[in-house]
């Protein structure tokens, strides 16, 4: 079980994941920065909308007492969330693909080789030459 695990921890996956989770921790304060420095004072301006958070519904219980339905903080969770992914593909994965696609059209690898031929190839293709010859020389008297 400890070996398994020992294998798991030095095969580095984990530790590309936690450069990653690193990584991404140090981008969430530049992509929450943004959202609501940018996007949100633009979706208010849009929609005119102070706070999600004050739309409820309140709903009777069984037991005689109410619930409370917060639709107006998801939906402000789901507006939230689309701002970050516009902000992240946008401004990170876009021009990273970019960058991406320069950098293999300029790389622009050579076509690769036909790969040499088998023994067993050569050796027919040299039988079919010689029987070619046999056949196009004149007889012998």
């Amino acid at each position: 079980m400890i070996k398994g695990f020992r294998e798991f921890i030095l095969r580095g996956n984990v530790i590309d994941l936690a450069v990653a989770v690193v990584i991404g921790a140090a981008f969430t304060g530049i992509v929450n920065a943004i959202v609501s420095g940018l996007i949100n004072p633009m979706i208010a301006y849009v929609f005119q909308a102070e706070s999600l958070n004050g739309l409820t519904w309140d709903v009777p219980t069984l037991m005689g007492g109410t619930t409370t339905f917060a639709w107006g903080a998801i939906i402000g969770a789901v507006i939230n969330f689309l701002a970050v992914a516009v902000v992240v593909y946008f401004v990170f994965v876009m021009p990273m693909n970019k960058l991406k696609e320069r950098a293999a059209a300029r790389e622009q690898l050579p076509p690769e080789p036909e790969p040499m031929p088998s023994e067993a190839e050569i050796l027919i293709q040299i039988r079919d030459l010689l029987q070619k010859q046999n056949d196009a020389a004149p007889p012998k008297p």
